[in-house]
């Protein structure tokens, strides 16, 4: 069974493959680069500087592009994922709602959410990297790194979390969410951090 994606132009050669990396490589990076960040920020010792607003955006971008591309995905190509997979939108929108206006008491909450999370998808990841080829693999994670791109920077719990929707409202707020960053000097990136998690 393989993963339903638009067909990609012709190519001279039978052996293309298209440029990129595979969205398990991706999704496997993000989850360490989360699980660092929240751990750094309740361990005892000087915070990151910005370290909170970083975490926030980070896993809202995250979650997004996973809800738009990955677990859709997961959906078509992995035979009985469907309960599995409404199992991590369900914890998605949970973690959403531990987001807002997180504080530092609530950040072991957000360390727990955020473990268990990456607990939850990498099965799911492990079953769509045996029923897909390398090529859809890295298709979806070109997708996934486009739609994280344009994706919310701050906590929506109440928006949509499937497709077709998602993909329309989520890139909209998203710009409403950049444009108040750049009101608020907000930081949003890893790379802003005085010392980013290891990649």
């Amino acid at each position: 069974m393989s993963v339903h994606l638009p067909p990609l132009p012709p190519t001279p050669g039978e052996e293309y493959q298209p440029p990129g990396r595979s969205i398990a490589d991706l999704v496997a990076e993000e989850h360490r680069q989360l699980l660092e960040l929240a751990r750094r920020l309740i361990e005892p010792g000087p915070d990151p500087e910005h370290g909170r607003d970083v975490l926030v955006a980070t896993v809202s971008r995250h979650l997004s592009g996973e809800e738009q591309y990955l677990l859709p995905a997961v959906r078509h190509a992995v035979e009985g994922a469907d309960p599995l997979v409404d199992e991590v939108l369900a914890g998605d929108v949970e973690l959403l709602r531990t987001l807002q206006g997180l504080t530092d008491d609530a950040l072991p909450e957000v360390a727990a959410r955020v473990e268990a999370h990456a607990r939850a998808v990498d099965p799911l990841m492990q079953r769509l990297c045996a029923a897909a080829t390398e090529e859809e693999l890295i298709r979806l994670g070109n997708r996934l790194e486009i739609a994280e791109e344009a994706a919310p920077t701050r906590p929506h719990p109440a928006v949509p979390h499937s497709p077709p929707w998602n993909r329309i409202v989520e890139p909209a707020v998203g710009v409403v969410d950049k444009v108040r960053d750049v009101l608020a000097g907000r930081h949003t990136q890893l790379g802003e951090l005085t010392e980013p998690p290891p990649r």
